[in-house]
């Protein structure tokens, strides 16, 4: 006789097998003579590095202001801002130049090149070179959007979500292994007043070796798999006029973002007000010139007419966009703010303080993997998607109410949940990117990641004119704005839980002239021999 809780559970278990549901299990992660569990690895390891690197001045940087006679705090904020201000358009060129050249090249190019400015800014010692080398190395950031494709060829939509999330959440962690890492680093292994230059030099020589290795050892796509790429690669394909205006729109904010970095660098005395016009000018030319792109790319496409099975709906694209500012952006903006919290509500010391809030960040280990994995076996990720974001918000309401009165072990109960929350529907919101339009995933993965970045710049932004009580109510009516606009706006994707991706007769033709390409360039090298 079943009790009702094992009769419900053979019941999803029947419905999962009916409906072909039965993606990658945890043990499946250590079958390391698997050439795609070699290739996750490869890859999360790839961004592990990429993130150990980017975040590798914040631990420091406190002895970076002792040690140098000039340095400043102010100098230190403004590094914080340059430290992600390229972010956003490096996400987007990057998810542009992924899907046309591939990520074995792309990612390998990305991390041998940032290793440049990563040594200049560790041996620079003059405020310019400070300022530059983080402004171009803030384009590591972007490093995240490649593993998504990579990962999305290997796996197939049944466990893409499990391996997407694993990717990312412990690829992420990157972060706070350099906190934890680095000042020993600094100050033990490579003492003395120089000691942080040495420290952050160790970390442009691991992304210059791993970058040499990941080129080696990696593959694109399993054997006899084709890449597929898009037609263009300058702007995004849609499918319809009207998403075309969608596209549009959504691009808006993208350099929106990048003028509110210009003026907190004004703000803080770093850029004059001439500069800060000629920036906005700057800005409203770039987004000219990307609404040209995209007009000259999907006009003539949408003149000859989009395939009935070659359409998409982009409002899918914007309900990931709007679930990636609303949890990641929200992520970044606690962290941010999370230790000071703790400090001021319950008299903490830092150390303490910082201790809590790390667990914000330690839960994305479990959290964001899970959000993958409950994506994959729980048979409708539209679902999981609305039950995360639903989460995040009354989390977030919760976290407002926090104050001197509450028990210190229910706030951190609360925090922890909340992060949950946060984190695992950032692992569900990656389980579905790959499965809008598999050969612009790329682009996809990068408008979805840039707008992580946005709701950062936003809420970090609001953050200076509003209480901490007040900040957490802002971020959650953030989250359930999202989810009103998944609940509206996202569909389930099609083939979400088989063997392979939606293909259409657009990606059928390019498979076969590539096969094609494949045949004569053979035939040419037999004729030569």
């Amino acid at each position: 006789m079943y009790s009702k809780r094992e009769t419900r559970r053979e019941k999803w278990r029947s419905m999962n097998r009916e409906e072909g549901v039965e993606g990658m299990k945890v043990s499946e992660l250590f079958a390391f003579r698997n050439e795609q569990i070699k290739m996750l690895h490869l890859t999360m390891i790839a961004f592990f590095i990429s993130f150990f690197t980017w975040f590798n001045m914040a631990p420091l940087a406190t002895t970076m202001v002792q040690s140098s006679a000039w340095l400043t705090k102010q100098h230190m904020a403004a590094l914080a801002i340059l430290n992600v201000a390229l972010t956003i358009p490096a996400r987007i060129i990057i998810g542009m130049l992924l899907d046309k050249y591939g990520p074995r090249i792309v990612f390998s190019s990305l991390l041998i090149v940032m290793s440049i400015p990563t040594f200049i800014f560790a041996f620079g010692d003059s405020w310019s070179q400070l300022a530059i080398s983080r402004l171009i190395l803030s384009s590591i950031g972007a490093s995240f959007v490649i593993g998504i494709r990579l990962v999305a060829e290997w796996f197939p939509p049944k466990s893409v979500g499990f391996a997407e999330a694993f990717y990312a959440g412990w690829g992420n962690f990157g972060s706070a292994a350099a906190a934890m890492l680095l000042p020993w680093l600094g100050l033990n292994l490579f003492a003395g007043p120089d000691g942080w230059r040495y420290a952050i030099a160790f970390t442009g020589l691991i992304c210059l070796l791993y970058g040499l290795l990941y080129y080696a050892l990696v593959k694109d796509t399993p054997d006899g798999k084709v890449y597929q790429r898009p037609r263009k690669i300058v702007a995004m394909e849609v499918s319809s006029w009207g998403d075309m205006i969608q596209l549009i729109l959504w691009t808006i904010p993208l350099v929106g973002a990048l003028g509110v970095t210009c003026w907190r660098l004004h703000g803080l005395g770093f850029i004059s007000e001439t500069t800060l016009y000629l920036t906005y000018a700057g800005l409203a030319l770039l987004l000219c010139y990307q609404i040209a792109r995209i007009l000259e790319v999907n006009i003539p496409i949408l003149r000859k007419g989009v395939p009935e099975d070659d359409r998409y709906k982009f409002r899918n694209v914007g309900a990931l966009n709007s679930t990636y500012f609303a949890n990641f952006g929200a992520e970044l903006a606690i962290v941010s703010m999370l230790p000071a919290f703790f400090q001021m509500i319950f008299s903490l010391s830092p150390t303490s303080a910082g201790l809590i809030a790390a667990s914000f960040a330690f839960v994305n280990l479990i959290a964001r993997p899970m959000g993958g994995w409950l994506s994959d076996r729980m048979g409708s990720r539209k679902k999981i998607m609305l039950i995360y974001m639903i989460g995040i918000s009354l989390g977030l309401l919760t976290m407002g109410f926090i104050n001197s009165e509450w028990p210190i072990y229910l706030a951190v109960a609360v925090t922890i949940l909340t992060s949950i929350f946060v984190q695992g529907a950032e692992g569900a919101t990656f389980a579905i990117v790959p499965m809008i339009k598999k050969r612009i995933t790329g682009q996809i993965a990068g408008m979805a990641g840039a707008y992580g970045n946005v709701g950062a710049v936003v809420y970090l932004t609001l953050y200076t004119m509003v209480t901490p009580q007040q900040f957490f109510f802002i971020l959650a009516t953030g989250a359930f704005t999202s989810f009103l606009i998944c609940w509206l706006m996202l569909e389930e994707p099609k083939n979400a839980f088989s063997e392979e991706y939606q293909l259409s007769s657009v990606d059928l033709e390019q498979i076969e002239e590539s096969n094609q390409s494949d045949l004569e360039k053979g035939q040419r090298k037999r004729k030569f021999a």
